[in-house]
């Protein structure tokens, strides 16, 4: 299950910041709210936020201020400035200093949440188009990041020893291929020796143990008799 994306608002009219509040979290969004510029700063700044929803005029310290803040930190995150100020100048000024996006007051309130919607969406894509870069892989229910070494099964966070990660990388990197134990032994291993099959086959069935529902009738690493094994995309498909 995908984790609850956090949205911080930072609002000091107590009306508006409830109505938003509740029409957000009403889409599934979790939603910290800060009266204060000095307290919504702090909370930016602890970081971990989906998006940023900021008032410009707040006591303390304004959003423009945050908005400058928060875009010299090293993790992206979208932010959407809401004000009174409607101006052509001031919607360029937030604009400038790294808003993603400008609603001038009044604004209708789903609108406001359509907007959120869509940068969340944006940065996902954006996210996603970064892990392919990286080399990242999702293939039969499993998600790979060779740069973190990570592996996720379904959303759920693999625990693997570093050649069990290997093994299950060089797999998913070419779904379909069958590849005989002295395949599996040179590329994962480094070496090519005849009697070693039995180090490869104790890791298959280790690394079963970590990704099949069922690891006696296994849908992702299948055995393909004669020859070896092979990584299905497909891991609702029947075993080879």
């Amino acid at each position: 299950m995908a984790a609850t994306r956090r949205i911080l608002l930072v609002e000091d009219d107590a009306h508006i910041a409830e109505l938003l509040a509740l029409h957000l979290r009403d889409e599934g969004l979790a939603v910290v709210h800060c009266a204060r510029g000095d307290d919504g700063l702090r909370q930016a700044e602890r970081g971990g936020w989906d998006a940023l929803v900021l008032d410009l005029m707040l006591p303390g310290v304004d959003g423009l201020e945050i908005c400058r803040r928060v875009r010299a930190m090293t993790r992206y995150t979208p932010i959407i400035i809401v004000s009174a100020r409607g101006s052509e100048v001031h919607r360029i000024l937030g604009l400038e200093v790294g808003a993603d996006d400008y609603l001038a007051k009044p604004f209708s309130v789903l609108e406001l949440v359509a907007r959120v919607k869509a940068l969340l969406r944006r940065a996902e894509a954006l996210a996603q188009n970064a892990r392919l870069d990286a080399g990242c892989l999702a293939v039969g229910g499993v998600a790979i990041d060779p740069l973190a070494r990570e592996a996720q099964l379904d959303g759920r966070r693999l625990d693997l020893t570093p050649r069990e990660f290997e093994l299950l990388h060089f797999f998913a990197r070419q779904p379909g291929k069958v590849f005989s134990r002295l395949d599996l032994l040179n590329a994962v291993w480094g070496y090519r020796h005849e009697g070693y099959e039995h180090t490869v086959n104790t890791h298959i069935n280790r690394l079963r143990a970590k990704v099949e529902a069922d690891p006696a009738n296994p849908r992702r690493i299948l055995t393909v008799w004669g020859r070896g094994y092979k990584f299905a995309a497909d891991a609702g498909g029947p075993a080879a």
